[in-house]
């Protein structure tokens, strides 16, 4: 396992060892003391997967009740997927950093508590499987508003075409507006 920090050091893109051979190939997308050694401390509660057509844009999600880390793999297809700082007390607090997962490059994207995350389908299809550190609170949850002037976030969204919304994320909450940690 290569662990690739990015601009946020705590955000980190993680690259298993692929074992290939004539049958098709296997990894590890887990391993608690593997991940323990490289500072992923949360225990895992829940498992979602989503399957997303070309355009798609989920996201920017948060919950300030049962906040939750995610560990997120694109299974099929390919992703820019995003996390937005939201901790005041943080350096880095409102901006985002972005990384391309696929099913060619195969890497996660530890996401920790305290961040918003999206993603934006770049293939024409993509199925997202991502564990988290807590249970989803409806009640909690929270959404930021994608294309935010404030957050600047620089979207992969070719000239002259939209992403694919549902009604909570064309209503996200602006920035300067949003609950945070």
């Amino acid at each position: 396992m290569k662990i690739i920090k990015t601009k946020h050091p705590e955000v980190l893109q993680i690259q298993p060892e692929i074992y290939k051979d004539q049958r098709g190939f296997f990894l590890e997308t887990f391993q608690k003391d593997k991940f323990l050694q490289v500072g992923i401390t949360g225990d895992f509660v829940q498992d979602n997967y989503s399957s997303s057509i070309k355009s798609t844009l989920r996201g920017l999600h948060y919950q300030v009740t049962h906040i939750q880390g995610k560990l997120v793999m694109a299974v099929c297809g390919e992703i820019f997927d995003v996390a937005v700082d939201l901790r005041r007390n943080s350096p880095r607090f409102g901006q985002w950093t972005g990384v391309i997962l696929s099913e060619v490059n195969k890497n996660l994207l530890w996401i920790p508590p305290g961040f918003a995350h999206g993603f934006y389908v770049l293939s024409e299809r993509a199925d997202v499987f991502y564990k988290t550190t807590n249970y989803y609170d409806p009640t909690g949850e929270r959404c930021l508003k994608w294309n935010d002037p404030d957050l600047g976030i620089d979207w992969p969204i070719p000239p002259g075409e939209e992403p694919i919304l549902s009604k909570k994320d064309a209503e996200g909450t602006l920035f300067q507006d949003a609950e945070v940690f």
